[in-house]
């Protein structure tokens, strides 16, 4: 239940907040109702921690560091002796998938409004041939674990206030793109209040706070505050494989990483590829001062950047994807009181309005929390190296490096590459020398079990080759 307007407002003013109430008198009735709400949700301890970090001086959190080494890789060019690690630890994961020990948890909480497309990221067409949005790529991948391990997934998917319904009714609409409703759980990103740098909450209206989400960091929090930790607890989970809508080519459900994870004894492990060059702006995850993190860029000094190891590559080359497995109980223990991450602050100008309710823009801070920030307090972490060309290409710009023009791209080079080594007839190439053929998940999620026979016939359509399961 809702406190009455009376103790919000003496809350707020407690808290040095009282100008949340500055427009109250013009408001309609249910706009007083909608401003009692976000008031009520607000954490004043936390904003009260995000006000001392602003107005007291103290340094913004960030990956910097007195020294940085690179992490321990496990590489796609490995040792015999590391040959038969991977063999053990393949089938330590494909135990796991069989007992749905597994969770996959999916980060979808975007729009897709830089792509030109109004609906959440999850909902963007991504198929070169068939058109398939990332949803559905996703969901078709999982599916193909499923019918490989024979037990039945939990997949977590994190919306956000502005896309959660239409998420869900994307689902619905696409009956689970194949799954079960009872497998599919949703739960919403936390928001947050930006402040200005004197700590005050920001009003984006008379009757709004100005909220923004809290980082991916926060899906931690979100999966216990929701219930959906202690369901997938009572569902025999015991990890979970979190992955970010954007990438059409992640692997969640790979035994691989999960049995490296697993007979290491770690509660998070990440999954890496080695970066472009030396100048590609991407953090890379390493040691900062002792301690597994992601090294941002602009943290990096520009000689280690360029530094080499013995076999001629990049000393830091292991270029953050954004694929993660972390313990169940790991999670628990993070989020049982407080999210126990360190806040980053990114100070910008925000339109809000000011105290005469008048709209301009003032400088102001966001708050985030990161979900690599978790790996500092891993004892134990495995940082596996992946192709690029296997399993990131993210959907992130409208044009240029990114985009969807460049993760069709690859998808089409990929999939190509396994048609022509199994003897298959290619369609011509366009007029950027991309030959158009898709392989559905279902099918085949590598060039093994595509090799391996039994997938059906090529559709043979204008646009190119789709392998599909339908």
């Amino acid at each position: 239940m809702i406190p009455s307007e009376r103790e919000l407002r003496n809350l707020a003013a407690d808290r040095g907040q009282e100008h949340l109430f500055a427009f109250w008198e013009d408001l309609s009735p249910e706009g007083r109702s909608a401003l009692l709400e976000q008031v009520a949700g607000i954490d004043f301890d936390l904003v009260e921690q995000h006000g001392r970090l602003l107005v007291g001086g103290a340094p913004v959190d960030s990956s910097g560091g007195d020294s940085f080494d690179p992490p321990e890789l496990f590489p796609l060019r490995r040792s015999a002796e590391q040959q038969e690690q991977a063999n053990q630890a393949r089938r330590r994961g494909v135990q796991l998938l069989a007992a749905g020990e597994v969770g996959f948890l999916l980060v979808a909480g975007g729009q897709a409004s830089r792509l030109g497309y109004d609906g959440p990221k999850g909902d963007f067409p991504v198929g070169p041939v068939s058109g398939r949005t990332l949803f559905d790529f996703h969901a078709r991948r999982l599916r193909a674990s499923q019918a490989r391990s024979g037990a039945r997934l939990s997949w977590y998917v994190m919306t956000s206030p502005a896309n959660d319904a239409q998420t869900r009714r994307i689902f619905a609409d696409n009956e689970y793109f194949g799954l079960d409703a009872e497998q599919v759980s949703f739960f919403s990103q936390a928001m947050i209040p930006a402040l200005d740098l004197e700590g005050r909450i920001l009003m984006s209206g008379p009757g709004s706070i100005f909220l923004a989400p809290n980082g991916h960091g926060g899906t931690l929090a979100a999966l216990e505050d929701s219930g959906c930790l202690e369901h997938a607890r009572s569902r025999g989970v015991s990890m979970f494989s979190y992955f970010q809508v954007d990438n059409p080519l992640v692997r969640p459900a790979d035994p691989l990483f999960i049995g490296l994870h697993s007979l290491a004894g770690a509660r998070m492990s990440s999954k890496v590829v080695a970066k472009r060059d030396a100048g590609e702006k991407v953090g890379v995850i390493g040691r900062i001062d002792g301690s597994l993190g992601c090294i941002e860029y602009s943290d990096l000094p520009e000689s280690l950047r360029e530094a080499q190891d013995d076999a001629g590559q990049l000393l830091f080359r292991a270029g953050n994807i954004a694929a993660h497995l972390l313990d169940l109980d790991f999670v628990d223990e993070l989020t049982r009181v407080r999210l126990e991450l360190p806040w980053h602050v990114a100070r910008k100008g925000m339109a809000c309005i000011d105290g005469t309710g008048s709209s301009r823009e003032v400088d102001g801070a966001k708050f985030e929390t990161f979900i690599f920030d978790a790996l500092g307090k891993s004892p134990a972490s495995v940082t596996m190296e992946v192709e690029r060309s296997l399993e990131f290409s993210p959907v992130k710009n409208a044009e240029g490096e990114d985009s969807p023009a460049t993760a069709r791209r690859d998808l089409c080079r990929l999939f190509a590459g396994w048609a022509e080594q199994a003897g298959h007839e290619l369609p011509a190439p366009d007029d950027q020398g991309v030959r158009p053929v898709e392989v559905d998940p279902l099918v085949a999620e590598d060039e093994e079990s595509f090799m391996a026979g039994g997938q059906p016939a090529p559709t043979i359509g204008a646009a190119g080759h789709l392998y599909d399961q339908g």
